[in-house]
């Protein structure tokens, strides 16, 4: 007979098996059972975080580099405080598995009225706000633990969002039988005779087209999909452009990419590239304000050829019942090789073009960037704040095999410090590298000291320009509501950890930098770094899209 084994260990292999070695979160009464065996388990590290908000953005970060993550909360205040960011986990398509641990299950069917609670008996409530932003939910019991946490799980990998469980408190050192075959393995196929007929059709139109086009956003990414589009793309010389949520899914340094695609906002030769194309593909494409120039896009439909992870749509015709992994490989078999005109990509000289930095000149966006650009190397990990950060990137091609992230739809500020702390735990080999505005450091600056208190040695640049530049640029550039308190960022390290070693280096002017950036080459241990830019200065695409959010929130007659 199998040996059996305890819930809360039975849920710790099932993590394992999907290549989770870190969980995030904040310690409670309700969950201390179920840590004292995380903390027996080798293959799986806890990693407490100053608060369970940070916490759920780590566990996000930490799912963008290794494909899943995972988060334990205590109820009712541990989960609303992270519900935030499990909702852009959420919006953002990434695998989170929220562990909850919750009061005792007799408690609970007894309706009891206990702390943490909302005092009435109801043992719903949460359930119900945590059920609006996951993709499945459920309370474990002993009867039902073993096919629950299979469950959720499956239901994580299979549509790339979060996923809640409860945990009752005395439940978790119950035992069950053991685990059957490994998770990993048991993924969704498509159905035989529609994917065939997709590829036919997709084959059909890329052979008949003059100008065929990629263009792809970040489900590409979380789907698995990557390598199979950028064969396809390589195989039939087809251009290819990203929505700026979906950067990192190309090379962009290759010479097929033409740039991130934002509607009017793009650059003429994304425009060109994917609104003249007689053959566009979209591959888990999604249309958001912020990322079409507040939706300016003017794309040709139904000749769009809409390629989701499991649905297509092809002259206007939708085929379910497909995955996209097992169409793109069809496709790659049997499309020949085909040599298009190529865009400039790499080897243009866009680092050659940088001018040179002058003595006493102070920074500006318009010259930092493309700076920065020279910074950055191939296989870094880079995260982008909204605003300045993803504004000033976004006019920056980056080096080859990078990952980036940033919160392009969901957009909640200071998400990506405690991001930052999981990609970190994720990939601590990877030189990392965050580019975060003085206001969101605000929001989340605790979690410094959890990456310190880890040894992780991340580059942090924070833009100074002492407010909320983003608001700025839609309303109010002189608004008491756009201030906040200027801090002593570089005494950050100091304060929040008892003698961990950071290299801190500001620059005002343009040989500053030079030298700051001298200097972060060769740290060797957390380098933040503070960059003092004008109150009312912004990359020009802030500019740009200040008015017409202006115009979209307000209208046109709304304040100016």
């Amino acid at each position: 007979m199998a040996t059996k084994i305890t819930i809360g260990n039975y849920l710790l292999v099932r993590l394992q098996e999907l290549g989770i070695s870190h969980l995030h979160g904040v310690p409670g009464d309700f969950n201390l059972a179920f840590l004292e065996q995380v903390m027996a388990c080798e293959g799986v590290r806890w990693v407490g975080c100053c608060n369970e908000l940070n916490a759920a953005y780590a566990a996000d970060g930490y799912a963008r580099i290794r494909g899943v993550g995972a988060l334990l909360l205590t109820y009712g205040v541990g989960d609303l405080s992270a519900l935030n960011g499990i909702a852009g986990a959420n919006a953002e398509h990434v695998p989170v598995v929220i562990i909850s641990g919750v009061p005792p299950l007799n408690a609970i069917l007894r309706r009891e009225v206990l702390h943490h609670t909302s005092g009435t008996g109801d043992f719903e409530d949460v359930m119900t706000c945590l059920a609006q932003f996951t993709a499945a939910q459920s309370r474990l019991t002993p009867a039902n633990a073993r096919i629950e946490i299979d469950r959720l799980l499956l239901t994580c990998l299979r549509e790339r969002r979060p996923v809640y469980l409860q945990l009752p408190s005395d439940i978790t050192h119950l035992e069950i039988d053991p685990p059957g075959e490994a998770l990993a393995n048991v993924l969704p196929t498509g159905d035989a005779v529609q994917t065939e007929r997709v590829v036919e059709l997709l084959a059909k139109r890329i052979r008949q087209a003059k100008q065929p086009a990629l263009l792809v956003d970040a489900d590409a990414q979380r789907f698995g999909l990557r390598k199979l589009i950028c064969a396809l793309g390589e195989r039939t010389g087809m251009p290819f452009c990203s929505m700026s949520s979906g950067r990192s899914v190309f090379n962009e340094q290759h010479p097929q990419y033409r740039g991130i695609y934002a509607g009017r906002a793009s650059s003429a030769e994304a425009l060109r590239t994917i609104e003249d194309s007689d053959c566009l593909i979209t591959v888990g494409v999604r249309f958001f304000d912020a990322t079409t120039g507040y939706f300016s896009q003017r794309i040709p439909t139904p000749e769009t050829i809409v390629l989701e992870p499991y649905r297509a749509v092809i002259n206007g015709r939708v085929f379910e019942g497909i995955c996209a992994n097992e169409v793109l490989t069809r496709l790659g078999e049997q499309l020949p090789k085909r040599e298009l005109e190529l865009g400039k990509g790499a080897g243009t000289g866009e680092a050659d073009a940088i001018a040179a930095p002058e003595a006493g000149r102070g920074l500006t966006h318009a010259r930092l960037w493309p700076r920065l650009r020279r910074f950055l190397r191939e296989g870094d990990v880079v995260v982008a704040e909204n605003g300045c950060s993803q504004a000033g990137l976004a006019g920056v091609r980056l080096p080859a095999n990078t990952n980036y992230i940033g919160q392009s739809v969901w957009g909640s500020i200071g998400y990506t410090l405690p991001a930052l702390l999981g990609s970190l735990l994720a990939a601590p080999e990877r030189r990392q590298l965050l580019f975060i505005g003085d206001g969101s450091v605000q929001m989340t600056a605790q979690e410094i000291s959890t990456m310190l208190r880890q040894g992780l040695k991340p580059i942090i640049f924070i833009l100074n320009n002492r407010g909320y530049t983003i608001e700025r640029v839609i309303l109010g550039p002189h608004a008491e509501y756009n201030e906040i308190q200027n801090w002593q960022y570089l005494k950050l390290g100091e304060v929040l950890s008892d003698g961990a070693r950071v290299k801190t280096l500001s620059a005002a002017t343009e040989d500053e930098l030079e030298r700051v950036l001298s200097e972060a080459e060769t740290a060797d241990c957390m380098t933040m770094i503070e960059l003092h830019l004008e109150k009312l200065d912004a990359p020009e695409g802030l500019k740009r899209m200040g008015p017409m959010v202006a115009e979209f929130d307000y209208g046109e007659r709304g304040p100016r």
